[in-house]
C-alpha cells in the first residue's frame, strides 16, 4: 500500500511541476514571441519544424497543429535533412528549430545549410545565450525551473512547456487568419468535428424512391402504409403540384387513436400537422440537430426553393452519421 501512495504522491508532484513550468512561460510572450508569429504570418513558403529526440517528437506535434490551423507545415528529422531532406527547404520558409539545450550537435549542423539557403530560422530553446539561439534571427524562450523527473535527466517539465508555448504560436496565427472551424473542418473531414462542420442534409437525406410521401387526399390508411414502407415514421403531404402542405407522423397517429376519427375512411389532409417545420438542403447537419433538439421534433421535411419535398430525415440518420 505504501508503494501506491508513494505512485500518488509522486504523480502530484509532477502535474505540479509541469503545472508551475507552465505557468512561469507567461514571461516569454514578449516582442520576441510576437517576432516570430509575425515571421510566420508573412511567409510565403512553410514552416518547416525541426527538432532532435524527445524535440523531434514535440517538433512533429507542433508542426501537425500548424498544419491544421491555417499554416502549412511540416516536421523534417534533422538526421534525415543532412542526408538529402534539405531539399524540401527553400528560401520562402521559416525554420524552426527546437532544442532544449540550443546546443544539439544534429540540429547545429545542418544550420550552415540553412544560412546558405536562405530560409529565416526561429529558435526555441530554454538558453538565449545558446549556438542555436545565436544563430537564429528570431529565439524563444521556453526554460523551465526544473524537470518533472526526480532525478532532473528526462525531458519532462521542458518538453510541455514546449508544446504549450508551439499552441501559443499556432493559436495566435489561427487568430490572425481569420481561421474558422469551417476551415479546419476541411483539414479534417475524416474526423467527427469534420462531419459534424461539413457534413449537409442533402449527404445524408432520404430522396427519390425513399422519399415517403402522399398527396391530401390520401386516405389516413394509405398514408400509414406509406410510412411504414418507407421506415422513417412520417409522411410528407402535398397538394396536386406537389407543394409541401403537411406532415403525418407517429406522434399524429398515437393521437388520432384517442379521437373518434376513422382511419380506414378519414383522409390524410384532415388529420395533418400543417406548416410543419422544415430545412433546406444545405443546412449542416449540426444545425438541423440543435433545430430538432429546441422544437422537440424527430424528423424533418427537407424542401427545395417552390416547398416541395425533395428529401426527409430523422434522428436516427443524424446518429449514424456520427454527427452527435
Amino acid at each position: 500500500m505504501n508503494g501506491f501512495q508513494d505512485f500518488k504522491a509522486l504523480a502530484k508532484q509532477v502535474i505540479d511541476i509541469e503545472q508551475q513550468a507552465i505557468a512561469n512561460l507567461a514571461q516569454y510572450i514578449d516582442d520576441h514571441f510576437v517576432a516570430a508569429c509575425e515571421m510566420i504570418f508573412a511567409t510565403t513558403g512553410r514552416v518547416i519544424v525541426i527538432g532532435m529526440g524527445k524535440s523531434g517528437h514535440i517538433g512533429g506535434k507542433i508542426a501537425a497543429t500548424l498544419a491544421s490551423t491555417g499554416t502549412p507545415a511540416f516536421f523534417v528529422h534533422p538526421g534525415e535533412a543532412s542526408h538529402g531532406d534539405l531539399g524540401m527547404i527553400t528560401s520562402s520558409d521559416v525554420v524552426l528549430a527546437i532544442s532544449n539545450s540550443g546546443q544539439t550537435d544534429e540540429v547545429l549542423a545542418i544550420m550552415p545549410v540553412l544560412k546558405r539557403i536562405g530560409c529565416q530560422i526561429i529558435s526555441m530553446t530554454s538558453d538565449e545565450h545558446s549556438t542555436l539561439a545565436k544563430l537564429a534571427d528570431v529565439h524563444i524562450c521556453i526554460a523551465v525551473q526544473q524537470e518533472a523527473c526526480p532525478l532532473g535527466l528526462a525531458p519532462t517539465s521542458s518538453t510541455t512547456a514546449t508544446l504549450v508555448m508551439g499552441d501559443a504560436i499556432a493559436v495566435a496565427l489561427l487568430n490572425a487568419r481569420g481561421f474558422s472551424a469551417d476551415d479546419f473542418a476541411l483539414s479534417h473531414p475524416g474526423g467527427s468535428l469534420g462531419r459534424r462542420l461539413l457534413l449537409r442534409l442533402g449527404d445524408i437525406m432520404h430522396s427519390d424512391e425513399r422519399l415517403p410521401v402522399v398527396t391530401g387526399n390520401a386516405s389516413i390508411k394509405d398514408a400509414l402504409l406509406e410510412m411504414s414502407a418507407k421506415g422513417l415514421g412520417m409522411t410528407a403531404v402535398v397538394d396536386a403540384d406537389g407543394v409541401l402542405t403537411g406532415l403525418f407522423t407517429d406522434g399524429d397517429l398515437r393521437r388520432l387513436f384517442d379521437s373518434e376519427v376513422d382511419i380506414k375512411q378519414g383522409l390524410i389532409g384532415a388529420v395533418m400537422t400543417r406548416d410543419p417545420i422544415v430545412a433546406h438542403a444545405e443546412m449542416l447537419a449540426a444545425e438541423a440537430l440543435k433545430l430538432m433538439e429546441d422544437k422537440s421534433i424527430n424528423g424533418l421535411i427537407i424542401v427545395d426553393q417552390q416547398h416541395r419535398p425533395v428529401g426527409a430525415m430523422n434522428m436516427h440518420d443524424i446518429l449514424k452519421a456520427g454527427v452527435l
